[in-house]
């Protein structure tokens, strides 16, 4: 009777064993490879699965979500510049395609990173730096092209393919910053060569306009003392009887002399030199300008050509004797 109860007690673990393992699961996102006998037997799907104990065995389990695989390539442009470029390629195992990817490629990643090198190798050597570091976008679209069509055929689907950088030489980058940096300033002296033109154009039409309105000012104050003194001139003829226009202008200049003689005593720092400035010798001063005056008279008439009485510096129609 023992003996019996031991047989059933083993019977009923290895029952409860076939039972455990002809059933399985297999997680969202993954694809399980069964085998019978070492023979591919099905994909299992995410979920609860069924499968022969002893008879059937998972092999493998697919992933499927999207992987990426980084790798940096060393290359040379056509300028001859050595540079290493990173790119990320992102791949995914078709659901519908889980037997190629499984057995008809050993190493995927190697595969793919080998195809990229192709891609990039037969690109970069033909465009110098600048084209490279433009067209980046352009080889990144070549390796997805190229990994699409051969992937496909694996069971791979090629989501993505980035190229992050373009990584020349420290030394190139240097001699990269100092170029531009010379472009720079060179822009910088242009702009500030044309601000410094402006500026002077703007100052000589500044100074031309300025002197313009000085010369019309001068021209204004001396028409302003020209209306004056003959405004003066008519008011003290009316003013002193007998009073003639030399007097008058006798007295006008007696006036700005000593004006003037006032100002040069007001500056301490004055460079004016004054001719001798006593009344007689003012006198004297206006004596020769009125002989002057009067020679010029009788040579005039002495030609034969009279002038006429009102220019005469003493308003008479005969000129006083010298």
């Amino acid at each position: 009777m023992p003996l019996v109860l031991v047989l059933l007690g083993f019977v009923a673990l290895f029952l409860l064993l076939l039972v455990a393992g002809s059933f399985f699961t297999v997680p969202t996102s993954q694809a399980a490879v069964l085998q019978r006998f070492g023979k591919f037997l099905r994909v299992a799907s995410a979920g609860l699965n069924f499968k022969l104990p002893i008879l059937d065995t998972i092999t493998a389990r697919i992933n499927l979500r999207v992987q990426q695989l980084d790798m940096e390539i060393e290359t040379k442009t056509k300028d001859n510049v050595f540079v290493r470029i990173p790119v990320s390629i992102q791949y995914i195992v078709m659901p519908d395609k889980v037997y190629e990817a499984f057995y008809r490629l050993n190493d995927p990643t190697q595969q793919i990173q080998s195809y990229v090198f192709n891609v990039i190798l037969g690109h970069v050597p033909k465009m110098n730096l600048d084209e490279a570091f433009l067209q980046q976008a352009d080889i990144a679209m070549a390796v997805k092209s190229e990994l699409d069509n051969i992937m496909a055929d694996f069971g791979y689907s090629i989501t993505k393919a980035l190229v992050t950088d373009i990584k020349p030489d420290d030394k190139v980058k240097a001699a990269m910053n100092d170029i531009n940096a010379a472009q720079r300033e060179q822009v910088a002296a242009s702009a500030r060569g044309e601000t410094e033109k402006i500026l002077k154009v703007k100052q000589a039409e500044a100074d031309a306009e300025s002197k313009a309105l000085q010369g019309q000012g001068i021209a204004n104050q001396r028409k302003a003392i020209i209306s004056g003194l003959q405004e003066s001139v008519e008011l003290f003829q009316k003013s002193v009887p007998g009073a003639t226009p030399t007097d008058v202008l006798t007295l006008v200049m007696m006036t700005q002399y000593l004006d003037t003689l006032k100002d040069v005593g007001a500056n301490s720092r004055t460079n004016t030199i004054m001719v001798p400035h006593s009344p007689g010798g003012f006198s004297e001063f206006f004596n020769e300008l009125r002989n002057a005056v009067i020679i010029g008279m009788e040579t005039a008439q002495a030609s034969g050509a009279a002038p006429p009485s009102s220019a005469r510096p003493d308003g008479s129609g005969v000129p006083p004797q010298a």
